[in-house]
């Protein structure tokens, strides 16, 4: 890596987590960012704007997020991996032109740090909340890839897995964080150049002349691309349409492409599911975590088993889709499993939905804007033991 000076593969950088995701993307071969300023993810933008044109890439500052999503999809279509970074407001306005990049299967990557809300509720305070919104913010059947992590290190190479993820399959991926993450400093080593995979864009290799099929899948499922602006003039469009891109309501292609849509992400939930799980074999109680909460959640169970108290933890880093099987290989064996989040209990929801005992799901949140401490899950393990006795 070269350009800001400090960061270099050759020796590891004291950076913010949006520095991280910043350098992440350019190591994932970003060409084109879009975005609008707001907290607490401009840092993201105000990086790339000085980091990517020095790269050959190219940064605008748009007038909004609505514009924003638009240009990045526009960027896409003619060849370059594209992302945005926003937070809740901000996401909230993208929904729309989500939903079309999902029906038109447009790769691009979306950074959502989260902050406190609904509307501008806490600007500068972190939260979870966002989570449910990344599911079912756009209307209509649809399918969404959702990634996280809890530390630097593993944001940097969730991001670059979320550019190789939308290439793959064709798909808008959303990386989410909180405000704690995007805002504190740690140590982050950057990987060699080679050193983490990388997909690039699956071009078709029919020549000009002949009729190229934009959403004609391969036997593997995926779909070639070719450049908008290249040598095949195809149809883009939001609307059902058949292989060549054209408005349908012939209701066998509709239901093929909504199937389509739908099963080339949720029928992979167990190829996709990323998490990471410590203890897990003999603990009664499973602390269950994703992002900046998970790090409190670490310290108390390895405290825990310090002390001799069979917890565990399974940190998730694929959210959506929800890693069911994953979920239920960790609690099946657990007397109890604890959700920790800083929400009202969006993913507690989900895991209670997989398990075969929902009732052994307790919740261990905040809402106030404040970091969810070892101390504050350790009361909600106390009371899960006495209900227990």
């Amino acid at each position: 890596m070269s350009g800001t000076p400090g960061i270099h593969h050759d020796a590891p950088v004291f950076v913010q987590g949006n520095e991280a995701c910043a350098e992440a993307a350019l190591y994932a071969g970003l060409g084109f960012f879009a975005g609008y300023p707001i907290t607490p993810s401009s840092e993201i933008a105000e990086i790339l704007s000085r980091r990517l044109p020095e790269r050959g890439g190219r940064f605008i500052q748009m007038e909004d997020e609505i514009s924003s999503m638009a240009a990045i999809i526009g960027a896409s279509l003619t060849g370059a991996k594209v992302m945005t970074a926003t937070s809740g407001p901000g996401f909230s306005l993208m929904q729309e032109a989500l939903g079309f990049a999902v029906m038109t299967e447009i790769p691009c990557v979306i950074v959502d740090v989260m902050r406190g809300g609904p509307s501008t509720g806490l600007p500068t305070q972190g939260s979870q909340g966002d989570i449910n919104q990344v599911r079912w913010g756009t209307h209509g059947d649809h399918a969404i890839v959702a990634l996280t992590a809890s530390n630097h290190q593993a944001l940097f190479e969730t991001t670059v897995r979320a550019f190789n993820l939308a290439e793959t399959y064709r798909t808008p991926v959303v990386v989410l964080f909180d405000e704690m993450l995007g805002h504190m400093r740690e140590r982050l080593q950057i990987p060699a150049p080679g050193e983490l995979q990388l997909v690039d864009r699956l071009r078709t290799s029919v020549p000009e002349g002949v009729d190229y099929h934009p959403y004609l899948a391969r036997e593997d499922g995926r779909l070639p691309m070719s450049d908008f602006g290249g040598v095949h003039r195809y149809n883009v469009t939001g609307l059902y349409h058949d292989m060549w891109g054209f408005p349908s309501t012939d209701p066998a292609v509709v239901d093929d492409l909504a199937h389509h849509l739908h099963d080339k992400i949720e029928l992979r939930s167990d190829e996709l599911a990323a998490g990471h799980g410590e203890y897990l074999e003999d603990a009664e109680i499973v602390l269950i975590s994703y992002g900046s909460p998970a790090r409190s959640a670490m310290q108390v169970v390895h405290e825990a088993r310090h002390n001799g108290q069979p917890l565990g933890l399974l940190e998730l880093q694929t959210l959506w889709p929800f890693p069911a099987r994953m979920v239920r290989e960790a609690c099946k064996n657990a007397r109890a499993c604890i959700v920790v989040e800083m929400n009202m209990g969006q993913i507690h929801q989900q895991v209670r939905n997989v398990v075969d005992n929902p009732r052994s799901v307790f919740l261990s949140n905040r809402v106030d804007g404040r970091f969810i401490t070892p101390r504050d899950i350790r009361h909600v393990i106390r009371i899960v033991e006495g209900q227990g006795e």
